[in-house]
């Protein structure tokens, strides 16, 4: 293709790809293969404010984002300061964890997409490319499972338990006893045993390796 036909049309040049994951050997090997399959990755960033700024320095068509960093910042704190700014960035979520409150909440914020890491190269190219052009892109297992989300309707703990019942919830997937819990929140011992069991009874589980296995699910501890 001649330089005058490439200067009028940008997108000859590859769809431009800025990557952002604190595992460098993940990010390398998606940059391959997202060359591979002619795009242009600008760069590999390895914390969400180094994305934050190279976004808005280079304005890449799409931007591939993974969620922990590992740090206090994640990848939604990125992605919501990009979004404020820039409304129509076209951001791929990139996660290990595929936990139904994540993926909700990605495509809440405005992603065009959720993909895993343990993803097929190819299908991480194929989210790029749909969301260079501002469309979703679904896989298979995660539309799967948003459809099941919509027909059986929100049962996550986020969605059943009020503020303060969910952060007791937590506190509980962490292991807290009661007792511990009431000196976090300054509450006694009786409200927190007894809110505890409301709990228990509102979501159908008591054993405390089912609490901690269903807040990880949900993405309100780590795994």
């Amino acid at each position: 293709m001649n330089q005058e036909n490439t200067a009028q049309n940008p997108t000859a040049l590859g769809i431009a790809v800025l990557l952002a994951d604190d595992h460098p050997i993940v990010m390398t090997g998606f940059a391959l293969s997202l060359e591979a399959e002619g795009m242009r990755v600008l760069g590999q960033l390895r914390t969400p404010q180094e994305a934050v700024d190279q976004f808005f320095l280079d304005r890449p068509d799409v931007l591939v984002l993974d969620i922990r960093f590992g740090a206090e910042s994640t990848g939604l704190d990125a992605a919501k300061q990009i979004l404020q700014r820039c409304p129509e960035a076209n951001i791929v979520f990139l996660s290990q964890f595929d936990q139904d409150a994540l993926i909700k909440e990605t495509y809440r914020l405005g992603a065009r997409a959720f993909v895993t890491k343990d993803c097929d190269p190819a299908e991480l190219a194929v989210a790029v490319r749909r969301a260079s052009e501002a469309q979703l892109y679904f896989m298979p297992a995660i539309a799967e499972r948003l459809a099941n989300l919509s027909v059986r309707g929100d049962l996550s703990p986020q969605s059943l338990l009020d503020e303060r019942s969910l952060e007791i919830f937590t506190l509980m997937a962490e292991g807290l006893t009661n007792v511990e819990i009431a000196e976090k929140l300054e509450l006694s011992p009786k409200t927190i045993s007894n809110v505890s069991q409301a709990i228990k009874e509102k979501l159908g589980i008591h054993r405390p390796a089912l609490i901690t296995k269903l807040a990880m699910k949900h993405g309100l501890i780590e795994p």
